[in-house]
């Protein structure tokens, strides 16, 4: 590869010429270069071709996706296309990173170094979510990412801990590294990361697909969190040093799930797996279930592994039975007493919180000061999850008495106790008395 020097010119495919800046890093496939094009700053990719086994179509697969378009604003999208060198060498640009947004291995390792630039030295600086809710969104992000990925027809084909950077604000996310994405059942030689390869594809009987996405999607959400391996038990630490054979045993041939409910040869080992041990125990049963469903009949039988949609719709139930209690305690529903009157009471100060019952919901939200609703709550057949459409609220003057504010652009048809229907705007609200009934429209609630 002919790497490319600070202020050299590499000419794009349309016109132009981008200008190198500096290095920003490097990985298997290339170097990575800061350049400017146009008076605008990007990515630019330079591969070292000798690594690809097929540059022509591996370079003729980035320029069809250049011209698709990303299917979302949550992919660092190739933008433009260099020309071809003489000896084959090629890149592309794309949008940088915005600030704000940390590595997925740097969220896992809870930390990343800080080089200061006067003395060269590195420092630790703490990488966490600022909150269940911001991690949990995040999950709802990345799983949404990659059903607009596969809706459009295409897999990534390479899904690990390095394909991500996370906003640990507010779980906004944004998948980098999408020069393997492809039309599903094309392949240019990438297998995967080794953990995150699904076991047919370790085995060498299946090229990375839409399947084989499912199942690494199911890792990295596994990972983030349960801060685990699924499948790294027991047998697997027995094995002092993994080779080659026993990755191809314990991921492949062999995969066995820490949790399966009917093999417990690969349980996770207390003082190496203490995270998996202990948020094993804080998610709800429909979580674990799920993702023990994905570990054992998923290994073996690809075409059966749940589908984003489903993922979603798990995490989005997740996200609402969050409960932050007054006292500061924060965590979902499960993790709280449950009253005879079916009120989750807080284990640690005792306060109680009732929850709102939906007609397309077959679970019911809890309701604490701050809670938000959103459009896949209240609006019929959606499954918008960023969209804010109610909040409940505590009334300024009458501290105690709770409502919920309607934040969405429809009126809300509202019944009170004594039986007469009231229109709540939007930007207005109602309290939320024992007996009060909501349309949303379409959709109906009420007080449990």
């Amino acid at each position: 590869m002919v790497e490319l020097g600070i202020g050299q010119y590499v000419e794009m495919e349309y016109g132009g010429a981008a200008r190198i800046i500096q290095i920003i890093g490097s990985g298997g496939q290339g170097i990575v270069y800061l350049a400017e094009f146009n008076d605008a700053r990007y990515a630019l990719k330079w591969y070292d071709v000798d690594k690809i086994s097929n540059p022509k179509a591996f370079r003729k697969n980035i320029e069809n996706n250049i011209k698709d378009g990303a299917p979302s604003n949550k992919f660092l999208w190739p933008k433009y296309l260099t020309k071809e060198l003489d000896n084959g060498c090629f890149g592309y640009l794309m949008d940088l990173r915005p600030q704000g947004y940390d590595s997925f291995v740097d969220i896992l390792n809870t930390y990343k170094l800080e080089i200061e630039q006067m003395s060269g030295r590195a420092t630790k600086q703490s990488v966490q979510f600022k909150s269940l809710f911001a991690m949990v969104t995040a999950v709802i992000n990345i799983v949404n990412t990659f059903r607009q990925l596969h809706r459009a027809g295409k897999s990534y084909q390479d899904l690990n801990d390095g394909g991500f950077f996370i906003n640990v604000e507010n779980g906004d996310i944004l998948v980098c590294d999408c020069d393997n994405i492809a039309p599903d059942g094309c392949n240019f030689g990438i297998a995967g990361k080794p953990g995150y390869m699904a076991p047919e594809v370790v085995r060498g009987i299946s090229k990375p697909n839409v399947q084989t996405d499912k199942y690494s999607l199911a890792v990295v959400l596994f990972k983030l969190l349960f801060r685990g391996d699924p499948v790294e038990g027991e047998k697997v630490v027995k094995d002092i040093c993994l080779t080659e054979t026993s990755e191809l045993k314990h991921y492949g041939q062999q995969a066995i799930f820490v949790y399966d409910p009917k093999n417990d040869s690969n349980r996770p080992v207390r003082g190496i797996h203490d995270n998996v041990i202990k948020f094993w125990k804080i998610y709800p049963d429909y979580i674990k279930d799920a993702f023990t469903f994905t570990f054992t009949t998923g290994i073996t039988e690809p075409n059966k592994r749940i589908i984003e949609n489903e993922w979603q719709k798990l995490f989005i139930r997740l996200r609402s039975e969050i409960i932050k209690c007054h006292c500061g305690r924060t965590n979902f529903a499960s993790m709280f007493l449950l009253t005879e009157e079916g009120h989750y009471k807080c284990p640690k100060c005792g306060a109680e919180y009732s929850e709102l019952q939906l007609s397309n919901r077959d679970y019911g939200i809890p309701l604490y000061i701050g809670c938000k609703f959103y459009a896949c709550d209240t609006e019929k057949a959606s499954d918008d999850f960023q969209t804010v459409t109610g909040e409940l609220i505590e009334n300024k003057l009458k501290p105690g008495v709770l409502g919920i504010k309607n934040m969405s652009d429809k009126i809300w048809k509202v019944k009170m106790p004594d039986g007469n229907f009231y229109n709540v705007a939007s930007g207005k609200g109602f309290p939320l008395w024992k007996d009060v009934e909501i349309d949303f429209g379409g959709i109906t609630a009420k007080l449990k």
